[in-house]
């Protein structure tokens, strides 16, 4: 009986040592009470790249324990740009750790981190360095002749003042389409721009020329999925250092690390965003849109193009308020599209049809067939308007559009109407003429634009001078310069259809970036600050591009964003990719304190970042 007894005990204790893992594993997981990833510091392992679209970024978690009053500093290359920064307790908190931004690609980087943690009731300050590769900079290659590089080719860094050399640019390109998408359109109605998918290319780049974070879209981002695709664009920078934007059917918001905010189609009665996002101090969102079923008089039913903005609550996407630029302006002024180089219509780049026109019989059949869509026309459901930018003016609760196919800035009030229009007074109709702003000098003396009122001294002159802006991007107010009824407007005045008429040479063309001062009660205005007409067709950007105040350094950002291409003369065509400039003014300046010209890409808009609105704050 003993030896039964003891052999029984023997037998039980195996079988309880046997099981004894299993047990551990069900309580506590593979890893048990330990971290096994390969920890470099004394707080938690790095995750490169931690929500998929940063692959620059990464996370040093924080192992457990509290953390506060964390600083990051990336070691530069030799006479590469250092980027330091403190980072705030909020993000902290949401990133589980200390968020690490601007590694270089493809290359073994020092990161240097101060921190303060929590250990058994006391507050340790460590200092210590991380070494984090981070892989080559990435792109879906398209396929096309001209395609050299993944963003582009070099950056050839040719100024840069002291005053900004701690400058980081957020620059919005793409690249040209491509077979992978661009496969249907809309039904049900007909009409909109669905087809106008390219792929993205968003990237930040420092002083000295270097990437130093790009976005990985294919998570969130498909060019053969209709809800997925289209161009990204209307970038900009919110308060809290987050990134909003939108593509096609969508509007979106992310911080730089790739984390999302939210990720939302447009409401169900607008479709094809495009170009702008504008962040309104009221706190709402302005989405330049299209109506995705209209009525219009002949009894048609269209979706528009590019002719609609919708004011939306953030938090909610609710959509609080609509301006139907087809029922507030006149989609069938023709007399500038009858002008416009149907080459370059936008990012529409036909080199076949380039220095070509049309005429008022080829727009007048437009409405005798049923021919809608992105194309060059009037009437509702074709590009009448073709609105780049919208701003909320929250001074008076207006909105400034700048409408390329019209060569028109215009302010529309929240009553729907019309309160100025900046731009040639050729065309309009007798009930916008009194919205027309007269042409002044410093003094106030009217400026004569000839009997058309279309060709200005600016444009006559070849030392420059007042002229109004054609084909232009950006209408953008300068809220810090602006009071009451004084008014300062920014803009990229493209150039296109200048005076009125295509010149005898392509060549001949050039843009602008340019600035006015509004009096808005006296209804005039006066041209305070240009540059470019001296750089001519080198610095020409049929398409795109953008001028905007900076408010931190009292300076003017400018992207000439499809400039420096080779062209064939005799058509105007693309023979290469452009080579764009970004570049930053002192204000006033006559002369650039920051050139940079990328290399062989093609661009939409680009903007300073702030570091310090991302993570310090």
């Amino acid at each position: 009986m003993i030896i039964r007894k003891r052999l029984g005990m023997v037998l039980l204790a195996a079988l309880v040592a046997g099981t004894a893992p299993s047990a551990a594993l069900a309580i506590g997981g593979a890893s048990g009470a330990a971290v096994d990833y390969q920890v470099q510091g004394q707080i938690g392992e790095v995750i490169i790249n931690p929500y998929d679209i940063a692959p620059l970024t990464a996370i040093i978690k924080n192992g457990g324990y509290v953390l506060k009053d964390a600083t990051v500093r990336i070691v530069p290359k030799d006479n590469g740009q250092e980027i330091k920064y403190q980072v705030a307790p909020k993000h902290l908190l949401t990133h589980g750790g200390i968020p690490v931004f601007g590694l270089y690609p493809d290359y073994v980087n020092t990161v240097e981190v101060e921190y303060s943690k929590l250990n058994n009731g006391k507050w340790d300050r460590v200092k210590e360095s991380y070494t984090l590769y981070a892989a080559p900079v990435y792109s879906e290659p398209n396929a096309t002749k001209t395609l050299k590089a993944a963003f582009f080719t070099s950056a050839d860094v040719k100024k840069v003042d002291s005053a900004f050399s701690d400058r980081l640019y957020f620059v919005n390109n793409f690249m040209h389409k491509a077979g992978k998408g661009t496969r249907v359109v809309w039904n049900n109605p007909t009409g909109g721009a669905l087809e106008w998918n390219y792929y993205p290319q968003n990237f930040v780049i420092d002083t000295k020329g270097e990437v130093r974070w790009y976005m990985n879209a294919n998570p969130i981002y498909d060019l053969k999925s209709i809800y997925n695709a289209g161009v990204m664009m209307g970038f900009k920078q919110n308060d809290d250092g987050a990134m909003t934007w939108g593509f096609g059917q969508r509007y979106v918001k992310y911080d730089i690390l790739g984390k999302e905010v939210f990720n939302r189609e447009l409401p169900a009665g607008y479709n094809d965003f495009s170009h702008s996002l504008d962040v309104s101090p009221n706190g709402n969102y302005f989405l330049r849109v299209a109506s995705s079923n209209l009525k219009r008089a002949d009894g048609k039913n269209v979706r528009t193009v590019r002719d609609v903005i919708v004011e939306v609550e953030p938090s909610s996407g609710i959509v609080q308020d609509e301006w139907r630029l087809f029922d507030i302006l006149d989609p069938y002024r023709d007399v500038n599209m009858k002008v416009l180089d149907q080459g370059a219509v936008c990012l529409n780049i036909d080199a076949s049809q380039a220095g070509h026109t049309m005429s008022a019989e080829d727009l007048a059949k437009q409405d005798q067939n049923d021919k809608f869509g992105d194309i060059v026309g009037v009437g509702p459901g074709r590009n009448w308007a073709h609105v780049n930018s919208v701003d909320h003016d929250a001074e008076d609760d207006s909105i400034i559009i700048s409408s390329r196919h019209q060569s028109a800035m215009i302010k529309i009030g929240r009553d729907k109407e019309v309160k100025w229009i900046l731009g040639s007074p050729e065309g309009w109709k007798d009930e916008y003429k009194d919205k027309l702003l007269t042409p002044v000098d410093s003094k106030g003396n009217k400026i004569d634009c000839g009997a058309s009122g279309s060709q200005c001294p600016g444009y006559l002159s070849e030392s420059g001078g007042f002229d109004w802006t054609w084909t232009q991007h950006t209408a953008f107010k300068i809220d810090s310069k602006s009071k009451g009824d004084i008014l300062y407007l920014s803009a990229f005045d493209n150039g296109d259809s200048r005076g009125m008429e295509q010149p005898a040479l392509p060549s001949m063309k050039y843009s602008r970036a340019v600035i006015y001062k509004i009096d808005q009660k006296k209804m005039t205005v006066e041209q305070v600050w240009e540059f470019g007409k001296d750089r001519g067709n080198e610095w020409y950007s049929p398409v795109t591009s953008l001028t905007e105040y900076q408010k931190d350094k009292d300076s003017v950002f400018v992207y000439s964003a499809v400039a420096g291409a080779d062209f064939d003369i005799a058509t105007g065509a693309f023979l290469t990719d452009p080579n764009p400039f970004i570049m930053e003014f002192k204000y006033g300046a006559k002369e650039p304190a920051v050139e940079i010209q990328l290399k062989d890409t093609t661009g939409y808009q680009a903007m300073p970042f702030s570091v310090e609105k991302a993570f310090v704050k």
